[in-house]
């Protein structure tokens, strides 16, 4: 008997091809065609292994990815717009907030919890879908309560006719709005909690759990009576309804299962904590940190407030420059857990081009339908294109090259003074061509000790 991931995960990517995937992936992403191959390869042997008996698919664990690149260069977008595409739950976590000044840094298992977290707000956001329209139905029957209450019937055969006749014109009249200016008192749930103070050292999550548990009468919300109009009524009704018809079991147990079978942790500056010569300093925690994820990325159960999560079948997407350290600094069996390496490229010129305009959201489109909302019609010439790509490709090899990234600063420095004096223009059409380009960058890309703070 087969088994399968969640219903969504099958219908969103189960026909998709690893060429298809790729191409998903280069509507937002310049490049990078190895990394894209590789993520592809690894969603699309999710799917592979949705087909087969229970038994192997076990036995079968993902093929963990470590991508190696300078910062701006995509690792961490490709990830997230994988995830989007498969719809999993996905988490970006990075490696150096497990160790700061010693080992004081976060609970490794917290990325388990978290990622859950995520899983049941994705799940949530599914089952409200299903029931919105039959929430709303019960808020409007519950607020047509409110405003037109059933009188005791007199006659047993005339008034439930009215009556129904009644409700029903003041139904229109709620749907057309007619009703929005009336108020109307609702019971309304008080959202308080009390406060503890937490005892370094212990987990916060098992403190809640625990105290809920013991407390049950201390956690529960107290309803008074309010005020609100016909509009807020409804929408806070609609709002109690939908909790009414989720069952949150039912989601968290999906929850879990979605997470253990399609769950995505990227764990970025992997070569933060890649270290491993000497017996003191940094060192320690560093390779103190690498051992506590190495049985979260291994496979082992995690306890969660929604129920126990295994880790083994939760692909773990790992990033780093390695500009000082090198994947072989890692533990060995940390670097025996993410089998497939793939080198990302730095960007040049030619790829910033592409940025610049390619992408569904690319940074000249954001900007165009910014200024849009002040009216004004804000163009870019081929030319003033490719002379913004020079110009951050020339900063960031003189400077620190921040990749991608140096293009928002780029680009937020040329139209400094359109975004500033926008709303007071007179004229709302702007070009922005090769001369304007060089006017407001030429001289902070000369001045070598200027760039460096401002670019």
């Amino acid at each position: 008997m087969p088994i399968y991931l969640p219903e969504t995960t099958q219908t969103s990517t189960d026909a998709l091809t690893p060429r298809q995937i790729v191409a998903e992936l280069d509507k937002y992403v310049i490049g990078q065609k190895a990394a894209k191959r590789a993520v592809a390869i690894a969603l699309r042997n999710r799917m592979r292994r949705q087909k087969l008996s229970p038994e192997l698919a076990e036995e079968i664990a993902p093929k963990n990815i470590l991508m190696i690149g300078p910062t701006g260069v995509g690792k961490t977008e490709i990830a997230r717009r994988l995830a989007r595409l498969a719809q999993s739950p996905f988490l970006k976590v990075e490696a150096s907030k497990f160790t700061e000044v010693g080992y004081v840094g976060r609970d490794v298992e917290s990325m388990v919890r978290d990622l859950v977290e995520l899983g049941v707000d994705l799940v949530r956001g599914e089952r409200l879908e299903e029931v919105r329209t039959k929430a709303a139905q019960n808020a409007e029957d519950r607020l047509l309560d409110i405003l037109l209450p059933p009188p005791p019937p007199a006659s047993p055969s005339d008034e439930p006719r009215e009556t129904t006749g009644t409700r029903e014109h003041f139904r229109e009249q709620l749907r057309a709005g007619r009703l929005d200016a009336r108020t109307v008192e609702i019971d309304v749930r008080e959202r308080s909690s009390p406060s503890f103070e937490i005892i370094a050292g212990g987990n916060v999550e098992e403190i809640d759990v625990n105290l809920k548990d013991m407390l049950p009468g201390l956690f529960q919300s107290k309803t008074k009576r309010r005020k609100l109009k016909v509009p807020e009524a409804l929408e806070y009704l609609k709002q109690e309804e939908e909790q009414k018809l989720i069952d949150m079991d039912s989601v968290a147990r999906a929850a879990v299962d979605r997470v253990e079978q399609a769950g995505i942790i990227f764990i970025d500056e992997i070569d933060k904590i890649a270290g491993r010569e000497g017996g003191h300093g940094p060192d320690v925690s560093r390779e103190g940190v690498q051992r506590d994820i190495l049985p979260i990325v291994e496979g082992t159960t995690v306890n969660t407030k929604h129920g126990m999560v295994r880790t083994d079948h939760i692909l773990f997407i790992a990033a780093g420059a390695f500009h000082v350290s090198k994947p072989s600094d890692l533990i060995p069996e940390l670097q025996g857990r993410f089998p497939i390496r793939v080198e990302l490229e730095p960007l040049g010129k030619d790829e910033f081009v592409r940025i610049l305009t390619e992408p569904r959201s690319a940074l000249v489109k954001q900007y165009m339908a910014l200024m849009d909302t002040e009216g004004i019609t804000l163009t870019f010439t081929p030319g003033a294109i490719e002379r913004i790509a020079d110009f951050a490709t020339r900063v960031n090899e003189r400077t620190e090259n921040i990749g991608a990234r140096r293009l928002h600063t780029v680009m937020e420095k040329l139209l400094d003074e359109i975004s500033f004096e926008g709303p007071d223009l007179a004229v709302k059409t702007v070009t922005i061509d090769d001369a304007y380009v060089t006017r407001m960058l030429a001289d902070i890309v000369k001045n070598e000790d200027l760039s460096r703070y401002i670019l």
